[in-house]
């Protein structure tokens, strides 16, 4: 392998770096990671399609989340652990499958702040305009936001890494643990203006409607609860909130650390922290927003309870 002849379809990922002595304990604890993150999110999935007593709006959408979750650890997490016994040096994915890593993490990445912007509308209408909850909430609406998150995320990484592959490539090195669409266009010594504008771009646009309806939304929801005499929910309903906000918070500063450290190769070490800090939410996600929730904790200790006592 040391005398393999680099084309520009094989590429050398850095990975994560590890010592020998510590690399069964990096591997154990990424894939209990990992495990956690896809029996909890499937768990929530499955208890609430099957569960009919949940088929109501609020966790319909709340779906989209875990599958999310799944989705983003699946193709991030299963090849870091893969690559991790291995030499630096022997760390070896084609391009194609690069490219297609990269275009799910980025949709991964745009989802979480697209399916929490709609979570909290949901949460909106429910507690500001109650009387109305269900005639905007309809299965049709909750289609089309759910549409709308998915489609949007894929048209904006499509333009994205459409810009990259574009480019000729002159490298053959990934230096980050996983690739992305900054990684790929840093393979190639065309100028690259373009793509660095479109991304900062896109960024800001999301990151900025993003923060600022989840903010809003959940201010409006804070507002509301504080006036209203109903103190005892008034009391659950913002505690609820400032968890949710809690996750979103590390959620965001951890895409937005990992985007920004991009641009300063002299930070290379703490871009790699952070972007392993992005598989942090999709295991608080499920505790946050789905035990958080009354039915479905209800549901869990039903069914906990129900096999304690029919073992």
């Amino acid at each position: 392998m040391d005398n393999l002849t680099f084309t520009n379809s094989i590429l050398l990922m850095e990975g994560l770096t590890v010592t020998p002595q510590t690399s069964y304990p990096v591997f154990i604890l990424l894939l209990l990671a990992y495990v956690f993150i896809v029996v909890s999110n499937t768990g929530l999935i499955i208890l609430i399609s099957t569960e009919k007593n949940l088929h109501h709006p609020m966790h319909f959408l709340f779906c989209n989340l875990p599958l999310n979750d799944i989705m983003g650890t699946t193709v991030i997490l299963p090849r870091i652990m893969h690559d991790i016994f291995r030499e630096t040096s022997e760390r070896y994915m084609t391009y194609a499958e690069c490219v297609v890593q990269a275009y799910f993490v980025h949709i991964y990445a745009i989802a979480c702040h697209y399916v929490l912007m709609i979570m909290a509308f949901d949460r909106y209408v429910a507690i500001c305009n109650p009387l109305r909850y269900t005639a905007i909430m309809t299965n049709k609406m909750v289609v089309k936001l759910s549409a709308s998150a998915w489609g949007l995320s894929v048209f904006i990484v499509s333009i994205l890494l459409g810009l990259t592959i574009r480019l000729s490539r002159c490298r053959s090195k990934i230096e980050n643990p996983f690739c992305d669409n900054a990684s790929l266009f840093k393979l190639s010594c065309e100028n690259v203006v373009v793509n660095n504008i479109f991304g900062i771009v896109y960024t800001v646009i999301v990151f900025t409607f993003s923060l600022g309806s989840v903010f809003i939304t959940y201010g409006k929801i804070a507002t509301v609860c504080i006036t209203s005499e109903n103190k005892s929910l008034n009391s659950k309903a913002i505690k609820t909130c400032v968890t949710h906000i809690s996750v979103y918070i590390i959620m965001f500063v951890s895409c937005a650390s990992f985007i920004f450290l991009h641009r300063f190769p002299e930070y290379s070490e703490s871009r790699k922290l952070a972007s392993m800090v992005n598989i942090v939410p999709p295991g608080l996600n499920p505790l946050v927003y789905g035990l958080q929730t009354k039915e479905i904790r209800q549901k869990f200790l039903h069914i906990f309870c129900r096999k304690k006592v029919n073992p």
